[in-house]
């Protein structure tokens, strides 16, 4: 249990450098260096980013097990799972990234969490950055955290818990450390009207989150809920150009009130038709392969069909939400080297797709200690244990890895 806490800890800190988390953390950094001359203010974004952080993760913590305690197999990253949750998510991406432009500057939703001035407020909009880097968060997985999480699914609620708080804390703990250590934000860039042009910027690492969550969508959904989801988008954009402008108008001493009024209809309309629209299937798709060579649709009968039967079996379990599982789709299993691999040791390559919800994958997963993507798997040809690849790989681990299953050498 000590080795899996400070394994979950661990990974909590490399995942604060994840690509999926880097839009959100991103913002909270720059939260930081504009306190930098304010001791009471830093610590009070530090400790609600903190708490935001612990109480998100411990409330999804506790959602996953009790739909595992009730007989549902989902894993880590389950509410990415969902065409609608994926659909709320990327708008508020979208508003965070509206609010770093300029186009509306204040609001009371979550929208606003991206936000980084102090003030009253500071604290509520530091722990809701910290909620939503997590749900962000989720469909990483950092070196270490996966066998950690999968050692915690199969624990008692209170070692379970145990174990993802202590993830919650290394996610947190660089940003708590900075702001409650002045020694440390001693060496931090100084403040200065370079923070508003980097606020700007940053607007554009939020576009291309979103963007990734709208390919997620359709990958789920359809091209349907793939329209719709560009459709309300839009309208969105233009509500909350509306709310800057009753906004402005309610600086000077205007009406605004009516103007409001339309923001909200705008938006309400906007979102109330994608529940509906969520539940479509989408068309046939590649899916994430090795390009070049013809993968087999992975299920447990289709592995114990094949097994030792005198071929090598390669498993990729992986996702389209999955961060690390494109990354190690370009880098390595796309590579002319591992598609050589594959032709040359005659292997079965396997995709094993979790994008949308699979109970058997979610059970397979569990057999193999792993509560996240991605994982890979190497059945040797002779029919033997099972090989486990590291989660981040390069072509030489995947060549090295077939060649040892299939019993043959290049």
């Amino acid at each position: 249990m000590l080795t899996a806490i400070l394994a979950a800890f661990a990974g909590g800190i490399i995942l604060n450098f994840m690509p999926c988390v880097f839009p959100v953390i991103s913002l909270k950094a720059l939260g930081l260096l504009r306190h930098q001359g304010d001791r009471a203010t830093a610590r009070t974004e530090g400790l609600g980013f903190l708490l935001g952080v612990i109480f998100t993760m411990l409330a999804l913590a506790a959602v996953l097990l009790a739909l595992r305690a009730g007989g549902t197999a989902v894993g880590w990253g389950f509410q990415l799972q969902s065409p609608l949750v994926i659909a709320i998510l990327a708008l508020i991406i979208l508003g965070a990234a509206l609010n770093l432009l300029g186009v509306f500057e204040v609001g009371l939703s979550l929208q606003r969490a991206g936000e980084i001035t102090g003030g009253r407020g500071a604290f509520v909009r530091s722990a809701l950055t910290g909620a939503l880097a997590i749900v962000v968060a989720t469909p990483c997985s950092a070196p270490f955290m996966a066998g950690a999480i999968g050692y915690a699914l199969v624990q008692p609620p209170v070692v379970s818990l145990g174990i993802f708080l202590a993830l919650a804390l290394g996610f947190a703990a660089p940003f708590t450390l900075i702001s409650l250590f002045p020694a440390i934000a001693e060496r931090l860039p100084r403040p200065g009207a370079w923070m508003d042009l980097l606020k700007r910027g940053l607007a554009f690492p939020m576009f291309g989150a979103f963007a990734w969550l709208v390919w997620v969508l359709a990958q789920q959904a359809g091209t349907t809920a793939l329209a719709a989801m560009l459709a309300c988008a839009v309208v969105v954009s233009f509500a909350g150009w509306l709310y800057g402008i009753a906004q402005r108008r309610r600086y000077l001493g205007h009406s605004y009130k009516a103007l409001l009024a339309v923001t909200v209809v705008l938006f309400i309309a906007a979102i109330s038709p994608l529940p509906g629209v969520m539940h479509t299937q989408p068309t046939e798709s590649e899916g994430v392969t090795a390009r070049g060579v013809m993968p087999v649709k992975w299920s447990p009968q289709s592995v114990a069909d094949r097994r030792g039967q005198g071929k090598a079996i390669f498993v990729n379990f992986t996702a389209s939400w999955c961060i690390t599982c494109q990354v190690n789709d370009r880098t390595s299993l796309s590579t002319q080297a591992v598609k050589q691999a594959i032709e040359r040791t005659g292997t079965v390559y396997m995709v094993a797709d979790s994008t949308k919800f699979n109970a058997d994958i979610d059970d397979a997963m569990n057999t193999f200690g792993q509560g996240g993507l991605p994982l890979y798997v190497v059945y040797p040809a002779d029919g033997g244990p099972p090989n486990v690849l590291p989660q981040v790989l390069t072509p030489s681990i995947v060549v090295n890895a077939l060649d040892k299953a299939s019993g043959k050498k290049a």
